[in-house]
């Protein structure tokens, strides 16, 4: 198995759609402000969080389950920021979608930026043949409220090719999170 440079992520976001919308470039900057890092970077791409987010609360006091997932424990909302209360966390997607060839792995890792400040950014790996929007897990940490930026980077994907084409790949079984739109709740 390999690590692809950007010079493949390029190649195949180009020809097969592999990331959508793509940013060939590291921006920095946007409208002359200064943005938490997204897209195209030495071995790996930066991805965005979309305006879309589910915050956890605890209003209704249930048990959290990821066989039976209540809901009503989240408070949907659209905005460009959102503020994660202590001790919390919070769900969103990336404005990229994602189409994984059948010979990729990938493993996500949450930006330095977020993990300074006691946000942890978990992603599970997108496996052999998966597409979709990304359900992001944004934790926060600390005992204060932390703000999370739509539009910006918040982690980075890394893009592993296998020797050999997999025998069975996630479009094959039939995955439960296959295609995904939205932010995503747990499915038993």
């Amino acid at each position: 198995m390999t690590i692809k440079s950007d010079k493949w992520i390029r190649r195949m976001a180009e020809e097969h759609g592999l990331i959508e919308p793509f940013e060939p470039g590291q921006i920095r900057q946007v409208n002359g402000q200064r943005v938490i890092s997204y897209g195209t970077s030495s071995y790996g791409y930066d991805i965005r969080c979309a305006p879309e987010f589910k915050v956890f609360t605890n209003i209704h006091s249930t048990v959290v389950d990821p066989k039976n997932f209540d809901e009503k424990s989240f408070v949907d909302f659209h905005d460009d920021v959102c503020i994660i209360p202590p001790n919390s966390f919070a769900l969103a997607r990336t404005l990229e979608y994602f189409r994984i060839p059948r010979n990729v792995l990938t493993i996500c890792l949450g930006k330095s930026t977020y993990a300074r400040c006691g946000i942890i950014v978990n992603v599970t790996p997108f496996e052999p043949e998966w597409e979709g929007y990304v359900t992001l897990e944004f934790s926060n940490t600390t005992p204060l409220p932390a703000k999370i930026y739509a539009g910006e980077g918040c982690a980075q994907v890394l893009f592993f090719e296998s020797d050999e084409v997999c025998e069975t790949s996630y479009k094959d079984r039939g995955g439960k999170y296959q295609g995904q739109k939205g932010v995503t709740l747990p499915k038993a």
